[in-house]
């Protein structure tokens, strides 16, 4: 089933940025979660995105140092008692999933256009 269309302004209201991850961690007693933080050159940096990519990411530790694209103006949520700040931007699933990084180094908290 086709989802709606929507308009270039409600297109414009999410905001993506990139964001260079600083600590990546499997959460405990969850089989999914990965609790990142992420810079986004920011005062109140770094924030704390927690993400279902466990599966995808062997050990999370290897996402240090990578830059990722986040949705970054989402309300806050609460994921297994931790705070999610941000939400990962990506692509796929199973054999098919896929970051979405840029082709070169970006200084972070660059916005996507």
């Amino acid at each position: 089933m086709d989802k709606p269309r929507i308009t270039i302004d409600e297109l414009n209201k999410i905001e993506i940025k990139i964001g260079t991850v600083r600590s990546a961690e499997r959460v405990p007693e969850t089989d999914k979660l990965v609790r990142l933080t992420v810079d986004f050159n920011e005062e109140r940096n770094p924030r704390q995105i927690i993400s279902g990519i466990a599966a995808y990411v062997a050990e999370p530790e290897s996402l240090c140092g990578r830059q990722l694209a986040f949705v970054t103006n989402l309300e806050p949520r609460t994921i297994r008692g931790l705070e999610s700040d941000g939400m990962l931007f990506a692509v796929g699933s199973d054999e098919s999933f896929a970051f979405l990084i840029p082709d070169r180094d970006v200084p972070p908290g660059t916005r996507t256009h």
